[in-house]
């Protein structure tokens, strides 16, 4: 008996017929806009998501004014651990300090702030951007505070003390800007 060879295998040509694949596609559902409107070239991107999509647009200065901010936290604490009488003393302008632990907590909390700071440099995500961006602004913003009730307490104004209020509003108002600006939608191109 002769077995009966099977017909050869014909090759389909759906893969270049137009009509067919933008049916396969309506099927899976890709090639056409989504609720935020984009457009999924392929079922992988669709389900993972478009990784431009999360990208932080940063505004110009950023890193260098986290850089600057690391620097600035880092130095200020260094100097309250190691010299707390002359930081004192360049603030409030007074002979000497009842006692340096204070000071040095206080270098010691900068320092810590700092480590923070210098992590956020080398991050891409937007809300630990952020984060450090609003601490910032609220411990410039309470330093202000504290610095300008215990200069009105005291009744004493020195130049240290209003370079230092100056710096800090100015400090302040650059966190708040970068915080909006890291925090704005993008806008779709």
């Amino acid at each position: 008996m002769t077995t009966k060879q099977p017909p050869p295998l014909m090759k389909k040509h759906s893969q270049t017929d137009l009509v067919s694949r933008l049916k396969t596609r309506k099927i899976l559902g890709v090639g056409g806009e989504d609720d935020d409107g984009e457009v999924h070239r392929s079922k992988i991107s669709q389900v993972l998501g478009n990784e431009i999509k999360f990208a932080v647009r940063e505004p110009l200065g950023l890193r260098v004014w986290q850089f600057v901010s690391a620097i600035i936290f880092s130095g200020v604490a260094i100097m309250a651990l190691t010299f707390p009488d002359q930081l004192y003393d360049a603030v409030f302008e007074e002979e000497s300090v009842t006692s340096k632990i204070p000071i040095r907590l206080y270098g010691g909390a900068l320092l810590s702030i700092s480590l923070i700071m210098w992590n956020a440099l080398y991050t891409a995500e937007k809300v630990i951007i952020r984060w450090t961006l609003l601490t910032e602004a609220c411990y410039f913003g309470i330093q202000f505070l504290v610095t300008t009730i215990t200069l009105v307490e005291n009744g004493q104004a020195s130049l240290g003390a209003a370079l230092l209020l100056f710096s800090r509003v100015l400090f302040v108002c650059i966190s708040i800007y970068y915080y909006y600006q890291v925090g704005r939608r993008p806008k779709k191109v």
